[in-house]
């Protein structure tokens, strides 16, 4: 990775927090595309597939990609109540406010498409088109718990190594799809070097908001907040062993919104790897298609 793919971008949040964005090719024409990462991960995440979008894509376009606060380069909020869909979707919007983007083909992973649907609600006009990554509108209570619990009791690794093999004992069953450099590039993109360790790149208070949640109740539908999206271009990415994106909600979400196209990855889970298989370049052409398309009112 050289550090002339993209631009550092540094912004003060409305409660003075400091926050980064990563800018890719931000003199390219066109739509331009904003990437939001899930709930622990950040910019890094990102990368290969914003490089493909930014240079190797048909219509090479400008890509950003943001690191919530408390994640990545961002600065950690003291209060972890504010680790909130609803702020983080402020500070994007804040963010984008910033680089003078007024609307924008919107990608979100997990986290990334909560915020997504709240920006919906809150400032539709930035959605011209949306790819949600194995989220949507019902989240199923087993695959949190699941995240909550992994959260919870993440193992402290030593060497890269060590994480990867973690990641694979945890996760591999799910992912039996991933190649070996696959893993090495999912699991490096969540640590960070500091001082001769290696530390999980966020804040482990992120945790904190999710034992607030009973999970012994039925969470919150955000059907709402998904009629939102009805008049924008909808591509849904949802993986085969996913936890998270049920094949119910799927497919409740082609009935809410007729316009939608899907794809579920073989062989990943929660939540696939975008840069993989031919997902790259079905992205691009979405982006490309819905670029040329009318906007209609949902």
């Amino acid at each position: 990775m050289s550090e002339e793919d993209f631009r550092d971008v540094y912004y003060t949040a409305q409660d003075g927090l400091k926050l980064h964005a990563r800018v890719y090719a931000e003199n390219n024409p066109g739509l331009p595309v904003v990437c939001l990462p899930g709930l622990t991960r950040n910019a890094r995440d990102f990368h290969p597939l914003a490089l493909f979008l930014a240079t190797d894509a048909p219509k090479p376009r400008k890509v950003i990609v943001f690191d919530y606060r408390g994640r990545g380069l961002s600065d950690r909020d003291p209060d972890w109540r504010h680790y909130d869909v609803a702020i983080e979707a402020a500070d994007i919007t804040t963010g984008l406010a910033v680089l003078g983007v007024e609307h924008a083909a919107f990608i979100g992973t997990s986290r990334g498409g909560l915020i997504i649907m709240a920006l919906s609600a809150s400032r539709p006009a930035l959605l011209k088109a949306v790819v949600l990554n194995d989220i949507g509108p019902v989240v199923e209570g087993d695959g949190l718990a699941q995240i909550r619990s992994y959260l919870q009791r993440a193992p402290k690794p030593a060497t890269l190594k060590e994480a990867i093999e973690i990641q694979k004992t945890i996760h591999g069953d799910a992912f039996s799809a991933l190649s070996d450099e696959d893993w090495e590039r999912f699991t490096g993109a969540l640590y960070r070097q500091e001082n001769g360790s290696l530390l999980a790149d966020f804040d482990p208070k992120l945790v904190k908001p999710l034992k607030e949640i009973d999970l012994d109740r039925p969470l919150p539908e955000l059907w709402p907040l998904f009629s939102g999206l009805t008049g924008i271009p909808l591509l849904a990415v949802r993986g085969e062993n996913s936890r998270l994106l049920s094949m119910k909600t799927l497919g409740e979400m082609e009935t809410r919104h007729p316009d939608m196209q899907s794809i579920v990855v073989p062989g990943q889970g929660h939540a696939p790897l975008l840069e993989t298989g031919d997902l790259p370049e079905n992205i691009a052409a979405f982006v490309d298609q819905a670029e040329k398309a009318p906007r209609h009112s949902g």
